[in-house]
């Protein structure tokens, strides 16, 4: 009698240690979601000599919804809240895209609405998105986010990234017009370490190539190199871009700094210097914007920068001035 009672008590405790791994089991399985976000918005005054204004703008909103599966699968939505012509805001989709790594590799798989090789890491390099967009973005050359397939690789601790991309070449707000793709990639050598040992971090060496072709079979080439130096403490890049556009070969010349007051100080200082020549073979038809400014980390949420934004025509032309009070929220 009492060898019958232990064992259905043995049994009943081997059926609960049996059923609570295989909750912890289903736990451990189940996708974690997360929802967070950033805005930008601005004060900003422009002499523009034809529409001088003084404005209150949100310039930007995104909201991103991330999945984490098992088995190395992630997901991400982004959309993008920005002004439209009217004054109002509307709604677009930014990115959208399933990721796979597989365990224990070097390499994860994207397809969808996902990241181009080279906007995303000159802006994390940078780090000043809220002032506005890089050089190659502004100028139209290059966009953030295409519809299309694409790899990201990292090596022996980030000393060696990279990216390679087949996309519909329209940017994410373009659709897919033709039959065309688009043929993308972006490798980042750190050829000297700091102490800053993340993907833009150190001395590093990087190159890009863009080669497509426009709906109606016009060349749509893009190629750069950059040198950058990125510590704890300071950012310094330059960079050179060769951009074809059918049989109009231009160029964009950027270079940028960023400096942070040693601890305990929140205060930061930034500039940048964009040339843009639509057209080599054309005298005075780009410009040049100067950026200057100052930024103040209120909390880890929070960022305000104020900066000057000047851009001058090449060949004389009368320059526009805009004095900018920026703030960046984090959720």
């Amino acid at each position: 009698m009492h060898a019958r009672l232990a064992f259905r008590a043995l049994a009943a405790v081997a059926l609960s240690a049996l059923t609570a791994s295989a909750v912890m089991a289903q736990a451990q399985q189940a996708p974690q979601v997360s929802v967070t976000g950033v805005v930008y918005t601005q004060y900003q005054y422009t002499d523009a000599p034809i529409a001088a204004k003084s404005t209150f703008d949100m310039t930007r909103a995104y909201v991103n919804v991330l999945g984490r599966f098992s088995n190395g699968i992630t997901t991400r939505v982004t959309t993008d809240i920005l002004p439209s012509l009217n004054g109002s805001q509307f709604v677009r989709l930014k990115f959208a895209y399933a990721a796979w790594t597989p365990t224990g590799s070097s390499l994860t798989y994207k397809m969808g609405m996902i990241h181009t090789p080279f906007v995303d890491f000159e802006e994390t390099l940078w780090d000043y998105r809220m002032q506005g967009t890089i050089a190659v973005d502004r100028a139209g050359v290059m966009t953030a986010a295409d519809i299309g397939v694409g790899v990201d690789g990292h090596w022996s601790g980030e000393q060696v990234n990279a990216q390679f991309t087949i996309v519909n070449g329209e940017g994410y707000g373009g659709g897919v017009q033709d039959f065309r793709k688009d043929v993308q990639g972006r490798v980042s050598v750190r050829l000297q370490p700091t102490n800053d040992n993340s993907r833009v971090g150190g001395f590093r060496a990087t190159g890009y190539f863009g080669i497509g072709k426009f709906t109606g079979g016009a060349d749509r080439n893009r190629y750069l190199g950059m040198l950058s130096y990125r510590t704890n403490q300071y950012t310094v890049a330059g960079e050179y871009v060769s951009v074809k556009n059918a049989a109009v070969t231009g160029s964009i010349i950027s270079a940028f700094g960023v400096y942070h007051l040693s601890p305990p100080s929140k205060i930061s200082l930034i500039a940048r210097v964009d040339i843009n020549d639509p057209d080599n073979n054309v005298a005075n038809d780009g410009n040049t914007r100067i950026i200057g400014g100052a930024s103040y980390q209120l909390s880890p949420n929070v960022r305000m920068l104020a900066d000057i934004d000047r851009v001058k025509p090449q060949g004389g032309g009368t320059a526009s001035n805009q004095f900018l009070v920026q703030a960046q929220f984090v959720f």
